[in-house]
C-alpha cells in the first residue's frame, strides 16, 4: 500500500515552488520544529509535522500552528517537552493530543492513532498506532495524509496526496465507506474544503457521503457548528453549501437550506429562494472589508428568507407571498443556532439582522420622515452597518433599472442617517431630561412614573428631535397632566 522509498524534498514529484516553499517553512519556524524533532529523536522516538500544515505549505500558504504526530505516547509527550515548551496543556490528552506553545508558534502533538465510532455513540474510540505510514492512513483526506520526518525533512506521502493537491481533488486514503463510518465529520469537512479550499470532491467519496449523510446525526453539535462555521467563512461558501444539499447532509445539519428549494410556479412569480439566498451570500461577501469574514453578516445573508417557505401562501391571481417571514425566519434562526451552540451574542445579533432584513422596504421612494428614519437606526443598533449591506445583498433582480433605482433609494436612506447622525448625534439618542431631571419636574421619587416619562421623552426626540431642556420640560408637564401618573 505505501511507498518503500519515501518523496525527498529533491524528489522531481516536488515542484521549485513547492520545494522553496517547504524550505521557507522550515525556516520561519525553526529552530522549534527542527529542534523539537531532534529532541525526540534523542528520547527514542519519532516525530513528524502532519497534515494540514504540510497541505498548506505545498499550496504557499504558511502559518503559526503546527500539527506533529510521534510514536510516543502521551505521557512521554509530557515528560520530553516540560522543560522545552514555553508552556503545556493537556486538553486534548484523552484523544492523544498534547498541546503547547514555543515563541510564537501553537504546537499540538498526537501520538500515532486509529478512532473509529461506535453506531451508537457520538465520541470516538481512539486507539494508539505503531507507524507514521498506518497514522496517515486514518486521516480524512490523502491531501492531509502527507507529512515531513524531523528533523531531517523526509516528506512521506504514502496515498498520493500530492497529486490530489495538484488536481485540487479530495479522496480518502481508503474506502470512503470506512473513513466516514469511523468519523462522519469527515463528511462536512470535504464540504468545508470545498469552500475553503476550492477542491473537488472525489465521486467515490460524494456517493458515500451522500449514502452514508444520516449517520452524521451521531457527532456532536458542537463539532459540526465549528465545521459549518468554518465552511460558511470560506473563499466559497456556495459551493461548499451546495455540496451539503446535493449529498442530503444538510437535511441534518441545516434542514432550513434544502427547504429553501420551493417548487416554482409555472408563470415565475416568485425568485427560487434558494438560488437567491446563495446569491444574497455572496453579495455580501463582496462588501466585505480587508478581506475578513463577516461571520454575522455572511449567516445572516445564509439565514434570512429561511422563513418563506413556512409563510408561503397562494393568492388570488396567481400571486405568491410571504407575510411576516422575517418575524418567523429569526425565530427560527434563533432556534437552529441555539441547537448548534452558537454564542448567546451570535445567535442574537444574526437572528435580530434576520428580523430587521426587510424594514428598508417600507421606505418607498423615501416617504420616511425623519422620524422613521431614527428608528430605523435606533432599531439597528451596533448592526447598522451590517444591515446597510445586507440590503444591498438581498437586491438580486435582473432587472437593471429596478436594481439601479432601488441602490439609489438606499443611497438617499444612508445620506439621511448621516446628515441625521452628523446633526444629532444620532447613534447616542437620549432624551433630553435624565431620569434626576424627570423626578424634580414632576415632584416624584423614583418608580415607574419615571419609567413611563423616560419612554414618552424618548419618543419625543425621535419624532421632534432636539427641541431644547425648555420644550422637553413642558412637553412632560403636558404629558403628566393628561396622563394619571398613579397607574
Amino acid at each position: 500500500m505505501f511507498r518503500k522509498d519515501p518523496l525527498r524534498l529533491s524528489d522531481s514529484t516536488l515542484t521549485e515552488s513547492q520545494r522553496q516553499a517547504m524550505h521557507d517553512l522550515f525556516r520561519k519556524i525553526a529552530p522549534a520544529a527542527d529542534e523539537l524533532g531532534r529532541l525526540f529523536a534523542a528520547h527514542g522516538h519519532e516525530l513528524a509535522l502532519v497534515g494540514g500544515p504540510v497541505r498548506d505549505l505545498l499550496l504557499g500558504r504558511i502559518g503559526n500552528d503546527l500539527d506533529l504526530t510521534t510514536d510516543a505516547r502521551p505521557e512521554r509527550v509530557l515528560e520530553i517537552v516540560k522543560d522545552w515548551a514555553d508552556s503545556v496543556w493537556t486538553i486534548g490528552i484523552d484523544f492523544g493530543t498534547v498541546g503547547l506553545r514555543k515563541g510564537g508558534s501553537l504546537i499540538e502533538i498526537t501520538t500515532y492513532r486509529s478512532e473509529s465510532y461506535d453506531p451508537k455513540s457520538r465520541k470516538p474510540d481512539v486507539m494508539y498506532g505503531e507507524t507514521l505510514e498506518a497514522d496517515l492512513e486514518r486521516r480524512d483526506f490523502a491531501v492531509n495524509a502527507m507529512a515531513v520526518r524531523l528533523p531531517g525533512h523526509e516528506f512521506i506521502d504514502p496515498y498520493g496526496g500530492l497529486r490530489d493537491l495538484r488536481a485540487g481533488l479530495l479522496r480518502t486514503p481508503g474506502s470512503p465507506e470506512r473513513s466516514f463510518g469511523d468519523d462522519p465529520l469527515r463528511m462536512l469537512r470535504a464540504a468545508r474544503f470545498a469552500s475553503q479550499l476550492g477542491f473537488t470532491v472525489d465521486d467515490d467519496a460524494l456517493a458515500a457521503m451522500s449514502a452514508m449523510a444520516e449517520r452524521i446525526q451521531i457527532v456532536s453539535a458542537e463539532r459540526i457548528r465549528d465545521e459549518l462555521d468554518k465552511l460558511v467563512c470560506g473563499a466559497n461558501p456556495r459551493e461548499g453549501l451546495r455540496l451539503l444539499v446535493q449529498t442530503g447532509l444538510a437535511a441534518y445539519v441545516l434542514p432550513e437550506l434544502p427547504k429553501l428549494r420551493l417548487e416554482i410556479d409555472e408563470h415565475h412569480r416568485h425568485k427560487d429562494v434558494y438560488e437567491h439566498t446563495l446569491t444574497v451570500l455572496d453579495q455580501a461577501i463582496a462588501q466585505e472589508e480587508d478581506g475578513k469574514p463577516d461571520k454575522i453578516l455572511r449567516w445572516t445573508a445564509l439565514m434570512h428568507d429561511v422563513g418563506k417557505p413556512k409563510t408561503r401562501r397562494h393568492e388570488p391571481g396567481g400571486r405568491v407571498s410571504f407575510h411576516h417571514h422575517e418575524v418567523v425566519g429569526a425565530q427560527m434562526t434563533k432556534k437552529r443556532m441555539t441547537e448548534l451552540k452558537f454564542p448567546k451574542d451570535v445567535v442574537s445579533d444574526v437572528s435580530r439582522l434576520v428580523e430587521l432584513h426587510l424594514r428598508f422596504h417600507g421606505y418607498g421612494t423615501g416617504e420616511w420622515t425623519d422620524s422613521a428614519v431614527r428608528r430605523y437606526v435606533r432599531d439597528a443598533g451596533h448592526l447598522l452597518d451590517r444591515l446597510h449591506k445586507l440590503t444591498r445583498a438581498d437586491c438580486t433582480t435582473r432587472n437593471k433599472r429596478k436594481a439601479a433605482a432601488l441602490a439609489r433609494t438606499y443611497d438617499h436612506l444612508e445620506e439621511r442617517i448621516a446628515r441625521l447622525a452628523e446633526e444629532e448625534e444620532l447613534a447616542k439618542i437620549r432624551p433630553e431630561l435624565d431620569g434626576n431631571e424627570i423626578q424634580r419636574v414632576l415632584g416624584v421619587g423614583p418608580g415607574p412614573v419615571v419609567g413611563r416619562a423616560y419612554k414618552f421623552l424618548l419618543e419625543l426626540r425621535l419624532d421632534k428631535g432636539m427641541i431644547g431642556k425648555e420644550a422637553a420640560t413642558e412637553a412632560l408637564l403636558e404629558w403628566a397632566r393628561s396622563d394619571d401618573l398613579g397607574a
